[in-house]
């Protein structure tokens, strides 16, 4: 790290944050704090960049940005975001992703009759 002097000890988190960990932190801080003007964007940018490979994470992520999506009020993106975390969700063997997706799948019951929002209602109930 830049400035460390030598045989000093690092953070165990060093290992693995890097900028892309930082801006998911950061969307989804802005996420829990009810800004998703501020969150959208940059969960956007860093889940553009996310490889399906890391179903599991991604699927997470992806929950905070269709919540963020939804509360700007983004009723299809949320939708189509939300179907992409069922897809990856299949995938793994953690209760998490769709655990964390419930929330945002009541949310859309109120925007039935929205073909996107139908989608994955209809999809998530199967």
């Amino acid at each position: 790290m830049a400035g460390q002097k030598l045989n000093e000890p690092v953070p165990d988190w060093s290992a693995w944050v890097d900028q892309d960990e930082a801006d998911i932190m950061k969307g989804r801080c802005w996420t829990e704090l009810r800004r998703p003007l501020r969150a959208v964007p940059v969960l956007e940018a860093v889940l553009a960049r996310f490889d399906d490979a890391h179903a599991r994470d991604k699927s997470l992520y992806l929950s905070w940005l269709a919540e963020s999506s939804l509360a700007a009020g983004g009723m299809e993106q949320a939708a189509v975001v939300t179907g992409q975390v069922l897809d990856l969700s299949a995938k793994v063997a953690s209760v998490r992703p769709r655990g964390r997706i419930e929330r945002t799948l009541r949310e859309l019951t109120v925007h039935r009759g929205v073909p996107e929002v139908d989608s994955v209602l209809d999809r998530a109930a199967d």
